[in-house]
């Protein structure tokens, strides 16, 4: 069974959702995060995918190759609207801690996303800390 537990990071915009799969008992962790929209001049309504050199309608979503994420184009509710890219990836790395180690033979880099994301294995009692993403001014 797989299930999805989503939280606020730090503002509305700005997700953790930890992604966990019974099956193999790991915990991919997931953020999320809205940006201004790449838009081309010659496709005001459409999203630029950089990534795949490519214009995406609002809705759709493209992967982010080489990189492991995906982005969707979104249309906000601002007046007037503007586009923006909500990107799904796996995050900073984990704060260095000798007692974690990342776990090469789970982590699978060409796997689609989520499931790209790197896993660390610890010892007993050791636990990992991530960098505090800290909010862009002027959003």
């Amino acid at each position: 069974m797989k299930f999805f537990i989503c939280g606020v990071l730090i503002s509305a915009v700005a997700l953790l959702c930890v992604y966990a799969d019974d099956d193999k008992k790991e915990e991919i962790k997931v953020y999320k995060r809205l940006i201004p929209a790449d838009v081309l001049r010659d496709f005001p309504g459409m999203c630029f995918a950089s990534t795949r050199c490519a214009t995406v309608e609002p809705g759709k979503t493209w992967e982010l190759a080489p990189f492991c994420g995906r982005s969707t184009c979104v249309v906000s509710d601002h007046n007037p609207p503007k586009l923006l890219e909500l990107v799904e990836d796996c995050g900073p790395l984990p704060i260095a801690n000798d007692k974690c180690k990342l776990d090469t033979d789970a982590t699978n880099k060409t796997a689609p996303f989520p499931h790209c994301c790197p896993i660390f294995k610890c010892e007993p009692g050791a636990k990992l800390e991530y960098p505090e993403i800290k909010e862009e001014k002027g959003n």
